[in-house]
């Protein structure tokens, strides 16, 4: 794995995403969110995220490759400065809308579906 720096106590610092299709789920997240990754080979790839392309090595999380990805659990959510120019990316990309976008008390947010059928969500202030 490439090196690690985030290492703040206590808080979410890496993220693995379990996917069927790694080629898919590359390809849906970069069209998406501009993440670019690291292979580790067929199995693994490493996330860089726009906060990680900063800095040499940094990654936010993985795809590990799985046969079967079940719906539930934690629910990943992801922050953006344009919603709607957010969930145009996320449809164009092939993500599937399932939720929203809908008003709450810290401002709106959709979750949608990754080519795996991985649930996420999008927010943002406006």
């Amino acid at each position: 794995m490439a090196q690690h720096t985030h290492s703040i106590p206590l808080t979410i610092d890496y993220v693995e995403i379990s996917v069927t299709d790694m080629r898919a789920a590359q390809d849906f997240y970069g069209a998406a969110f501009g993440w670019t990754f690291t292979s580790y080979g067929d199995e693994y790839a490493g996330i860089r995220t726009a906060a990680e392309s900063e800095s040499e090595g940094d990654e936010a999380g993985g795809l590990l490759l799985a046969e079967s990805v079940t719906r539930g659990g934690p629910l990943v959510l992801l922050f953006s400065d344009d919603l709607d120019h957010t969930l145009d990316q996320v449809k164009a990309a092939g993500g599937t809308v399932v939720n929203g976008p809908y008003e709450f008390p810290g401002g709106r947010r959709f979750h949608f579906l990754d080519p795996s059928g991985n649930e996420l969500g999008v927010w943002g202030t406006a």
